[in-house]
């Protein structure tokens, strides 16, 4: 739910678009009832993606780093 409620601050949905995401992910009760979303809300939420970077995001590989944690 953040990553819609950031696109809808980023104006990358309409607040009635918002709405309807939200309720669906609330009523859905599986993986698979998210993914059976109405093809307009997937092409809203597809296109807010692709400006926000989501997917380059996920391919991105892990900082080596771990945020300073010292793995050794």
């Amino acid at each position: 739910m953040k990553t819609i409620d950031e696109m809808l601050n980023l104006d990358l949905l309409t607040p009635e678009q918002h709405h309807q995401i939200g309720a669906w992910i609330a009523r859905a009760a599986t993986p698979d009832d998210i993914l059976a979303m109405p093809a307009a809300l997937w092409q809203a939420v597809e296109r807010a993606s692709a400006v926000m970077g989501v997917d380059a995001d996920l391919l991105r590989p892990p900082a080596l780093d771990a945020g300073g944690l010292g793995l050794a």
